[in-house]
């Protein structure tokens, strides 16, 4: 049987594990129990395995050919802190917490894989590493595995990703930049408190805060090429403390979308002298706290070209080479900054269940399970052929 053929045979159980870590969603760092599912999973194939951090699991599948091939499969397991509306059989068990964005589903793929690749093991030398990485949705997990050493040896690394855009069967592999970098900042507005009726005695800090806000977008459309996509969303803004009271602080956070190392740094300098500048202009001051969550996730043309290649080989698929750029961030863009990676998008969208076309981070969000069996042969289909050929050729 093909690889596809093999995991269509395993379509059941690669379902049931997604129902199950889709039913009993951890967000980000608290995914104990998901973390501990995982590990009988890989106990009962045999498959050693350790910790990464407290909730982050390490696998690896040794092949019994000679070779010294190695590559990393990832797949992240956290939830989001919504609030589940969709009613389905395997609905959130965990009040105020879903699987909102498929990462059960990248999860109980890479299992099927693990399983696959298990059964392959005379089929191949090298090594088979697996990342089953916690806290993507907060920009976390993917440094821990790479300080822990597991990305260390590693000659390429493949991930994949549902996206409710594109239907089941369809595998989008795009080379160049497919996410954003993501950075968060919070700007703290100090300002002196005054009697409103006494405003020159004091300085506004909300005030100063609501004029950041407005012209943070101007930066966007005055001070970027409008042909590059970039975003500055503000999504907090807290100041006062009564109605006749001129605020003498203030905080905003917001997050910014770059998709170039330049344009990312450019944004940061220019966001920097608005807050400072702005306070200034009304008696105030201004600090701006940068928190890095992940760098843009770009796909090398080489090893895409491969992983199309691969895709091309699984019966009933449709592969596409231009999905478009997403403002959205993943730091699977972690690893691609150590090695040669590779991010896919495996289509979930089902017309038979509308609530699979929904965006990502919805509350109805749901997947086409069909499209699971497809993610799993991908993941054994790329890493058998790394191991079996790519290694050698690269």
């Amino acid at each position: 049987m093909s690889i596809t053929q093999k995991a269509l045979a395993e379509q059941d159980y690669i379902i049931s594990l997604r129902r199950d870590f889709h039913a009993h969603p951890e967000i980000s760092l608290k995914e104990y129990r998901t973390a501990q599912r995982i590990e009988e999973e890989l106990d009962k194939l045999g498959i050693p395995h350790q910790r990464s951090g407290e909730t982050g699991v390490y696998a690896e599948i040794k092949g019994e050919q000679p070779g010294t091939g190695v590559i990393a499969l990832r797949a992240d397991i956290d939830a989001l802190a919504i609030t589940e509306t969709h009613e389905v059989p395997y609905k959130s068990q965990t009040p105020g917490v879903m699987h909102a964005c498929g990462h059960d589903s990248h999860a109980a793929a890479l299992l099927g894989a693990a399983k696959l690749l298990t059964a392959e093991k005379a089929n191949f030398g090298g090594t088979v590493r697996l990342f089953f990485q916690p806290a993507e949705e907060i920009g976390k997990g993917a440094k821990e595995f790479i300080r822990d050493g597991h990305l260390d040896g590693v000659q390429r690394v493949f991930g994949l990703h549902a996206a409710s855009d594109l239907p089941v069967g369809t595998i989008g592999v795009t080379a160049g930049s497919n996410n954003a970098a993501v950075d968060g900042f919070k700007i703290i507005v100090h300002g002196v408190n005054a009697h409103v009726s006494t405003p020159q005695l004091g300085a506004d800090a909300l005030y100063v805060a609501s004029q950041i806000v407005v012209a943070a977008q101007a930066l966007t459309t005055r001070r970027h090429v409008p042909t590059e996509p970039m975003v500055i969303g503000i999504g907090t803004l807290n100041a006062g403390t009564a109605y006749n009271i001129v605020a003498g602080h203030a905080e905003l956070e917001g997050t910014t979308r770059t998709l170039t190392p330049e344009t990312r740094a450019a944004v940061r300098e220019q966001i920097d002298a608005l807050a400072k500048q702005t306070a200034a202009l009304y008696g105030a001051t201004a600090d701006v706290e940068w928190t890095d969550i992940t760098p843009a996730l770009i796909n090398p043309a080489d090893f895409s070209a491969d992983v199309q290649a691969q895709a091309r080989k699984l019966e009933g698929v449709n592969v596409i080479t231009n999905r478009p750029v997403s403002l959205g961030g993943d730091n699977f863009a972690e690893y691609q900054q150590k090695v040669p990676g590779v991010y896919a998008y495996l289509g979930t969208r089902d017309p038979e269940n509308p609530n699979t076309a929904l965006a990502h981070h919805n509350d109805g969000f749901d997947l086409g399970e069909k499209a699971l069996p497809y993610g799993t042969a991908l993941y054994a289909q790329v890493a058998l052929w790394w191991l079996q050929e790519g290694a050698e050729q690269a």
